[in-house]
């Protein structure tokens, strides 16, 4: 047996995988190891870093605190935002996840061509509707179509919320949002292409006892220019305390470095080594005036050249290392 599968093999294979059925070699005698599939997920990319991850979540906490504050101030309306979930899929994937009665606001980003999609379930929606217009929310209806006049209505109150939103972004990565659209009819969204990876944070909104849910889908190619604004090393270059890295310095500064001098080497077959013998004179492959090379653990730091110092060998420094392009 060779352990490869045949051509019929692999048709049964593919035929049970596409039923749900894990593949299991049924014909694997005693002692040997059954044959295990990984399976792999491809609506689940990772485009996005981990570190992109948390500080854009972070960026969402900041902007639901500016959000709350200013729907407050401007429309009268106190709606309770909190992210509740992150997790990347393709565009596809993601955009049929949003619930089917949904607010959907098209959002452009700015200097950079790219597009967000920002989503609501309509129940919270007509609510908010309801109270900005001066009316009763515990009787709103939560399932009727919106008008003209009402879509309006909703794109100013989003207009504050995508502006919240914009004053966060353009802290991390220098780039503005300003809707592009507002509408609700899945059909007619145009965002991106359905295998772009896809950041999905699902949020929480709570407004006079309704839950309910909105989501904020961001395309990896909306933030592809400014991908490095939002990595670790970006964050931690404008956060960094000097006070603490002074400390870590000094604490570093005690830490023991073997130190040795390295006057030139010579490549020499291993039988050659081995005929070695009391006497014997290797030559090196550098002038007799060469200078040393002074070297910390195994990196070149210092030039030299050898000498005396009283009883004990010595080096004296003529330079740094230079760098090799």
């Amino acid at each position: 047996m060779s352990g490869f599968l045949d051509a019929n093999e692999i048709e049964k294979l593919f035929e049970r995988a596409s039923e749900g059925n894990l593949p299991v070699d049924a014909d694997s005698s005693p002692g040997r190891r059954a044959r295990w599939l990984r399976t792999v997920d491809f609506t689940r990319p990772t485009k996005f870093t981990t570190d992109q991850e948390r500080r854009i979540r972070r960026a969402m906490e900041t902007f639901i605190e500016r959000s709350a504050t200013r729907l407050v101030a401007e429309h009268r309306t106190s709606i309770e935002l909190e992210v509740i979930d992150v997790g990347q899929f393709t565009w596809t994937n993601a955009f049929a996840q949003l619930p089917d009665h949904s607010v959907h606001i098209q959002i452009d980003t700015a200097p950079h061509e790219g597009r967000m999609l920002l989503s609501a379930e309509l129940p919270v929606v007509l609510v908010a509707l309801e109270r900005m217009l001066g009316g009763r929310p515990e009787t709103a209806s939560r399932d009727r179509e919106l008008t003209d006049i009402d879509l309006m209505v909703v794109q100013r109150m989003f207009g504050t919320i995508v502006e919240a939103l914009s004053s966060v972004w353009f802290e991390v990565s220098e780039m503005t949002l300003e809707i592009a659209e507002v509408d609700t009819q899945a059909e007619t969204i145009q965002v991106a292409s359905g295998s772009e990876p896809t950041l999905v944070l699902t949020l929480e909104a709570r407004l006079d006892g309704l839950s309910s849910t909105m989501a904020l889908l961001i395309p990896y190619a909306a933030i592809a220019p400014v991908a490095s604004a939002f990595s670790r090393h970006d964050e931690e270059s404008k956060t960094r305390d000097p006070v603490v890295a002074a400390a870590v310095n000094a604490g570093l500064s005690h830490v023991e470095v073997s130190l040795r001098a390295e006057v030139a080497d010579t490549q020499l077959t291993l039988a050659e080594i081995l005929a070695l013998a009391p006497g014997d004179v290797i030559r090196l492959d550098a002038d007799a005036d060469t200078e040393l090379t002074l070297f910390a653990d195994r990196t070149p730091v210092l030039h030299a050249r050898g000498g005396r110092s009283g009883k004990h060998r010595a080096v004296q420094i003529t330079g740094p290392v230079q760098e090799t392009p």
